[in-house]
């Protein structure tokens, strides 16, 4: 079982993560929908698509864009598609 953890609450939990250099992706109903906050930033990955980000909100504490997710990919990366991951200090093991 993999856990995400910030702030001292549990955001996502699951035995069936995609890992992709490096990140832990999981199912959408993996993650605790509760903290998450759309942000309007987006990124571009040349491999895998455009990226839409989420900030996380905890107990009163923001952590900006330290989610994110690939609404649509291309190809090579079917397997991630809507997955979550996230980086910015959530600790993911």
């Amino acid at each position: 079982m993999v856990e995400a953890r910030w702030n001292g609450a549990v955001i996502a939990r699951s035995d069936d993560t995609v890992v992709v250099e490096g990140n832990h992706y999981f199912p959408p109903e993996a993650v605790d929908q509760s903290v998450l906050r759309p942000s309007d930033t987006h990124t571009t990955c040349p491999w895998k698509g455009i990226a839409s980000y989420y900030s996380l909100e905890v107990d009163g504490q923001t952590n900006k864009d330290a989610a994110w997710y690939y609404p649509e990919t291309k190809p090579k990366a079917d397997a991630i598609r809507g997955r979550v991951a996230f980086w910015k200090g959530v600790e993911v093991s």
